[in-house]
């Protein structure tokens, strides 16, 4: 599945035929259809690799944010995996070709940037409970502002192939969050 979802983040999904599936995989179209009756199949599994793919990395990052130089830490990992990622997310780059075409591949991705958004929050609790943020800040709402930013950051850094529009959204929403720190800390 894995070289199927980086065919799909390289070239698209409409730009990515069954018969490039079976050449790359290795596999006769009668085992492709087996377990894919249609590319609409394929899809919703190459969605969920991906989401998944992105969602485990982000929730290792994530989890060793209970303060916020760890909080600055996670920053930094995602600007230095940018250029790897050939400075596209794959979870937004599928929901970017996706969302308005099928309803279900726009359901199950946004139900991957509900829980990416969670993760984050989880990340912003604990900077509550550690003092670090204001208990009144509203950490899904935090979350889901860093997550947007994020996103228009990937797509503008993909457009114009550099990490600067990436970094200064990246830094915009974290500045955002930090606005809701204790001013003594």
């Amino acid at each position: 599945m894995a070289t199927t979802a980086d065919l799909m983040h390289r070239q698209g999904v409409a730009a990515t035929t069954l018969d490039q599936v079976v050449d790359i995989c290795g596999v006769s179209k009668s085992q492709l259809y087996h377990y894919f009756p249609d590319k609409e199949v394929l899809v919703a599994e190459v969605i969920a690799a991906q989401a998944n793919r992105v969602l485990s990395a982000h929730k290792q990052l994530l989890e060793q944010v209970s303060s916020m130089p760890a909080l600055e830490k996670w920053r930094d990992a995602l600007v230095a995996n940018l250029g790897e990622a050939g400075y596209r997310c794959p979870v937004g780059s599928l929901a970017n070709e996706l969302a308005g075409r099928s309803d279900s591949a726009r359901r199950t991705l946004s139900g991957a940037f509900g829980t990416w958004t969670g993760e984050l929050a989880s990340a912003f609790v604990r900077l509550q409970e550690s003092g670090e943020l204001h208990s009144e800040a509203a950490a899904e709402d935090l979350a889901l502002e860093v997550v947007a930013a994020l996103q228009g950051g990937y797509l503008l850094a993909e457009t114009m192939q550099d990490e600067q529009p990436f970094v200064l959204a990246l830094d915009m929403a974290l500045g955002w969050v930090k606005a809701h720190a204790w001013e003594d800390r």
